[in-house]
Order: structure tokens, then C-alpha cells, then sequence
């Protein structure tokens, strides 16, 4: 029962994580949705995101650092957990 809890938790960060990525990209484009809140939504996000576009630079202008991240969670991460939360939530 714990196992489930725990899967249904990291699933649901992933999922947190994915918006925040999606929320940080948008808010990128328009200068004017800028404050304090992007700040702390940048700290979590940028630890992620720095290593990838040390690999991957922007391509003329367009940073694809987001793409690769959330291609990952969504195709990798994403079904584990689904398979996790399966098998420790559904009884045999």
C-alpha cells in the first residue's frame, strides 16, 4: 500500500514538472508576464535544464532544451510510473 502512495506521489510530481516546464517556456515569450514568481519557478527548472543545453545549444534563437525534457518525461518517465502505479495499486 505504501509502494502505491509513493508511485502515485512521484507521478504527480512529474506531472507538476511538466507544467511548471511548459509554464517557464510560455512565460519566456512575453516579457511582461516577468516577476518574482518566474524567478522561483526558474530555480526549478534551470538545474534541470542547464546540462541539456550544454549538449543541445539553441538553435537560431529557439531554445529546444524544453522539447528534449519534456519528450523524456512524457515518453520515458511517464510510462514507468504508469506501469508503477499499476502494479503497486491494483490488487491481483
Amino acid at each position: 500500500m505504501l509502494a502505491c502512495y509513493v508511485a502515485q506521489i512521484v507521478s504527480w510530481i512529474v506531472n507538476l514538472y511538466t507544467i511548471l516546464l511548459l509554464v517557464y517556456a510560455v512565460a519566456s515569450w512575453f516579457p511582461g508576464l516577468r516577476g518574482r514568481w518566474l524567478d522561483v519557478v526558474a530555480s526549478l527548472v534551470d538545474p534541470v535544464l542547464t546540462p541539456i543545453r550544454r549538449i543541445i545549444p539553441p538553435l537560431g534563437g529557439f531554445d529546444i532544451a524544453f522539447l528534449v525534457v519534456i519528450l523524456v518525461l512524457q515518453l520515458l518517465v511517464r510510462p514507468l510510473l504508469a506501469n508503477a502505479v499499476f502494479n503497486s495499486c491494483v490488487p491481483y
